[in-house]
């Protein structure tokens, strides 16, 4: 009988613990409707630029292959890539409890003697880039208390380093935006 009591209130607390209260649940709701807006908006201003946005769970992310946004093995940006950024620059600078999160990725190739004195490594490249991208929408009106810069360098390949097409979408800079305070 006891072990029977016992069963029966594990069981009630695990069926209270799966479920989500009301608040919990439209909260997410409005964040997914305000991320598929934002989507949608981002996805406008981008078209035909080549960048790739795709919506997760609790953030959206914007992905640019490096030939965008920078010259071959450059970490300024291009003309080309201050016109992309421009286009996005205002919808990013309008995110009320957003995280802009500004992430550099590169390939796994050695840095070439003309940048080794500059960067050591891959890491310090990608970093170079994701500031470079951070300062110029920060310059852009995008508030500097909500962007932040993150170099990974080739810790996180997309695709495989065999290949020149795996290469160049490995070298990419991705624009996160979450909720802020949220991971």
């Amino acid at each position: 009988m006891r072990l029977h009591k016992i069963a029966l209130v594990l069981c009630a607390v695990l069926a209270v613990s799966g479920c989500v209260t009301k608040q919990t649940y439209d909260k997410e709701a409005q964040l997914e409707a305000e991320y598929a807006a934002l989507n949608k908006k981002l996805s406008a201003e981008l078209s035909g630029d080549r960048a790739q946005i795709t919506q997760l769970q609790n953030e959206l992310k914007v992905t640019m292959v490096n030939e965008i946004l920078f010259p071959e093995g450059g970490w300024r940006l291009s003309p080309k890539g201050e016109q992309t950024l421009a286009k996005i620059a205002p919808t990013l600078s309008n995110l009320p409890g957003k995280q802009v999160v500004v992430q550099g990725f590169t390939d796994n190739e050695p840095i070439g003697p003309a940048l080794r004195a500059q960067f050591p490594s891959n890491l310090e490249l990608s970093s170079a880039r994701a500031d470079d991208v951070a300062r110029y929408l920060t310059a852009k009106g995008v508030p500097a208390n909500s962007i932040s810069a993150q170099g990974f360098g080739e810790a996180r390949p997309v695709a495989n380093n065999s290949t020149p097409e795996g290469r160049a979408k490995n070298r990419r800079v991705e624009i996160v935006i979450t909720a802020a305070g949220r991971p």
